[in-house]
């Protein structure tokens, strides 16, 4: 993408007009006026000196690569006050009135960024939509990607690339999903119905089994078969509403304390019957009285897909193993099974949505390859992440991790999806 080169150009025009800068100072005070070693009848580049001077205006190469992009750069000083400002991010809004007359302040969202660099070191990413024109006017939101890294110990700068259009387009693309799934909820679940009709009228009675036509017999295969593979599109289709709204297309629930008994107790028994059925043994190693902070039905659903998961995945009389840990400000919690495993070069891609490792074996289970997406945007919802570790025969442990502290509430500003915090790793 074109604002990805840029961003990539920001720190290079910084260093660059902090050079030039030096370097005129130190040509002015032993009078030279051309660059040493430079080809005959070829000037230097001037400072733009039609600019207002004044001791926080960078001039020269590094101020005019910084107004030729079309990335917004805000850098911020120790007291959160803009010290330089190019174009684009005036035109993205990222500048209000401060509190004198005549004074300018970054927007709080950015002010709040630059606080969490300087206070973790390291450089943070968000993607969030701003307003534009007045309240209730019908102007579209502002899509920004914004990346804070730390300058040295006092400045931070702020990178501002606008990602409108994008955002716009993931909105149809969830909207349509989400219309079009709640349309075929209707007709789904009349052809379940018809099938269970068709179900009991193809009864064959217990007396004389014999007595049954090949007809009827036939019609009773064609109905299971309608009613299992309606059943396999009910879920495929909640599954999808329910990937919807994690995807954004409803406001986050406020995050709140979030009893992990609870949250165990409940996949153990939401799991009972499948795991009964193939003589699968659930059990549970932790402490007790552990708090999460989020949803408390959007933490089951992640351990309930990755618990089930573990079972449609695993043989008769096997064992999945559910382990909390925790520490002062993650909690961590692992679903280790005894199954197939997982090949190297399919690790990356099981939590793509309708990506499935072994394509006959899912048809076999019933999987929609939708669950362990599901998982990922809950993890990622709740400021948290969802990894795997696995080997083909030796069965896999999914870990999901989430905060163990309450989050932040900064100022009240829009809603943003972090999406990078500067630690290596997924």
């Amino acid at each position: 993408m074109e604002w990805e080169y840029a961003v990539g150009l920001v720190s290079a025009a910084l260093a660059v007009g902090v050079g030039a800068g030096l370097t005129l100072a130190r040509l002015r005070r032993s009078g030279g006026s051309a660059r040493p070693g430079a080809p005959e009848g070829r000037a230097d580049i001037e400072p733009d000196d039609d600019r207002p001077a004044g001791k926080h205006v960078l001039k020269g190469l590094g101020r005019k690569s910084l107004d030729s992009l079309r990335v917004g750069v805000v850098v911020l000083d120790a007291e959160d006050h803009p010290v330089l400002v190019n174009p684009a991010a005036r035109a993205m809004g990222l500048l209000r009135s401060g509190g004198a007359p005549g004074t300018i302040a970054a927007h709080p969202i950015l002010r709040t960024l630059a606080g969490q660099v300087r206070r973790t070191g390291v450089r943070r990413e968000v993607e969030l939509d701003l307003p534009r024109g007045r309240a209730g006017g019908g102007h579209a939101p502002l899509g920004l990607h914004l990346r804070a890294v730390a300058l040295n110990s006092t400045h931070v700068a702020v990178e501002a690339a606008d990602v409108t259009e994008a955002h716009r387009l993931a909105r149809v693309r969830r909207d349509f999903v989400a219309n079009v799934s709640h349309e075929l909820k209707t007709p789904i679940g009349a052809l379940q119905l018809l099938a269970e009709a068709l179900l009991d009228a193809t009864q064959m009675p217990e007396s004389a089994p014999e007595a049954q036509s090949e007809d009827l017999l036939a019609a009773r295969r064609f109905a299971e078969r309608i009613h299992h593979e309606s059943a396999r599109m009910g879920r495929l289709v909640n599954e999808l509403l329910e990937l919807t709204r994690l995807q954004g297309a409803e406001p986050l629930p406020d995050p709140e304390p979030v009893s992990l008994d609870w949250v165990i107790a409940e996949v153990i028994d939401r799991t009972r019957t499948t795991s009964s059925a193939k003589g699968i043994e659930i059990t549970y190693d932790g402490p007790k009285g552990v708090m999460a902070y989020g949803n408390d039905s959007q933490i089951a659903t992640a351990v309930t897909n990755l618990v089930e998961n573990a079972i449609a995945y695993s043989g008769e009389d096997t064992k999945v193993s559910l382990t909390l840990r925790h520490s002062d400000d993650w909690l961590e919690i692992d679903v280790a099974d005894q199954g197939i495993g997982i090949a190297p070069q399919d690790v990356e891609r099981v939590f793509e949505r309708f990506y499935r490792a072994d394509q006959a074996r899912s048809r076999s289970t019933g999987g929609t390859g939708l669950g362990l997406a599901i998982v990922k945007h809950i993890a990622t919802n709740h400021g948290g992440r969802v990894d795997v570790t696995s080997s083909l025969g030796d069965g896999s442990t999914f870990t999901l991790r989430l905060p163990a502290r309450p989050p932040e509430s900064p100022s009240s500003s829009p809603t943003a999806i972090e999406i990078e915090s500067g630690v290596a790793g997924r």
